[in-house]
């Protein structure tokens, strides 16, 4: 009686994860995505483990959350996991002001990012 599933988009070998409002903007969020694309996962949790960037723990997380999504839902072996996209895409933008001198105000753009993660089973790794 209810909704029909919907179809499937990513291959029966990959699995994703999908972070909306990362409090970043999609120009740093996405040095941290070119940095992961395409490694195996245990090298981009070292990675981001040991960054400096704030927002690394979100994508740590995002990844994390893709990981555990192929190993429970889709029985993928983690060992073989790698990064097979990592997306970036503006968000919402909040538009804040400072006051300035004279009476004029300074605009402040607060931005948002949203990620999406893509991990691959297979042994196709640079």
């Amino acid at each position: 009686m209810g909704k029909k599933a919907m179809e499937r988009t990513l291959a029966d070998n990959e699995a994703m994860a999908f972070a909306k409002y990362v409090k970043s903007s999609p120009q740093k969020l996405n040095l941290l995505a070119e940095l992961i694309r395409g490694k195996k996962c245990e090298a981009a949790l070292a990675e981001l483990t040991f960054s400096k960037r704030r927002v690394a723990q979100d994508v740590k997380k995002v990844l994390q959350s893709a990981i555990a999504n192929a190993e429970n839902n889709h029985q993928l072996d983690v060992d073989r996991l790698y990064v097979a996209e990592a997306t970036v895409g503006r968000s919402m933008v909040l538009k804040r002001f400072h006051a300035r001198a004279r009476g004029r105000a300074g605009r402040i753009r607060k931005p948002f990012s949203n990620l999406r993660l893509v991990v691959r089973e297979g042994e196709e790794v640079a």
